[in-house]
């Protein structure tokens, strides 16, 4: 079966292409640099030929506000219509759990606007929202400190490993169209502000972490429901602790 992969070279998209590819199916990695660029238009048709499946986890090279929105709202609109012609049979996109949540932040919603713009089209769907991956925890306490302090709220956070990304994506791939959401997070809920102390502590890095409820979050104020998952999500395995083993290697 021909699956294509829009922002394929990327961190999920590579790992998610290999297990595919594992599973014995055809996979093209689309994106700019393979000469297929969903913003453009370059090259979608003659990928989508013959494609029955077609996974999106493209990611804006700008989290300005309006460049975002413009980023998932035209290569989204490229895409489902090129989808259309093709008679692909199911759309997936990878999308972030709390969107709907946090409208002060412009990249949730940038992301809210591509899952609606889903909702409407005539595809098969079914949107994987997941929480944030482990791999950028180090970047969400460096956008929040000076050369001491990281300040950071102490609003429950679950973070996923990028494997178990990749794992349950290929489950969703695989699966029929749920025509809804899906939520995934990792398998342990604790304060942002300790994700960050662990984080910190596992790279020696010297910097002290404040527990600050007033902290932003690419412009939000975080409460306890703004980026875990609502009921009974799916789960990943991998721990954070275990991950960081891999960083101090």
């Amino acid at each position: 079966m021909k699956i294509v992969i829009i922002g394929g070279t990327g961190l999920i998209g590579t790992k998610l292409a290999s297990r595919l590819r594992e599973k014995g199916h055809d996979v093209l990695q689309a994106s700019p640099s393979t000469g297929i660029n969903a913003i453009t238009g370059e090259g979608l048709d003659r990928a989508l030929t013959d494609a029955e499946i077609v996974v999106d986890v493209a990611n804006s090279p700008s989290f300005e506000d309006r460049a975002v929105l413009a980023f998932f709202d035209t290569s989204s609109r490229n895409l489902l219509a090129a989808e259309i012609a093709a008679k692909v049979r199911h759309h997936v996109a990878l999308s972030v759990v709390g969107t709907d949540r946090l409208p002060q932040c412009g990249y949730f919603r940038a992301k809210l606007a591509q899952e609606n713009l889903i909702r409407r089209s005539a595809i098969p769907y079914t949107i994987l929202r997941a929480t944030q991956f482990f791999e950028f925890v180090g970047g969400i306490v460096e956008t929040s400190s000076d050369r001491q302090i990281a300040r950071l709220s102490p609003a429950l956070f679950q973070p996923v490993a990028s494997d178990d990304v990749a794992a349950t994506l290929a489950d969703v791939t695989l699966a029929d169209p749920v025509n809804g959401m899906i939520e995934l997070a990792g398998p342990e809920r604790l304060s942002l502000d300790e994700f960050g102390r662990k984080y910190l502590a596992a790279t020696k890095d010297p910097r002290k972490v404040v527990a600050d409820i007033h902290a932003r979050y690419f412009g939000a104020e975080l409460d306890d429901r703004s980026l875990t998952p609502g009921d009974h999500p799916r789960l990943g395995a991998i721990r954070f602790d275990d991950w960081l083993t891999t960083l101090r290697k």
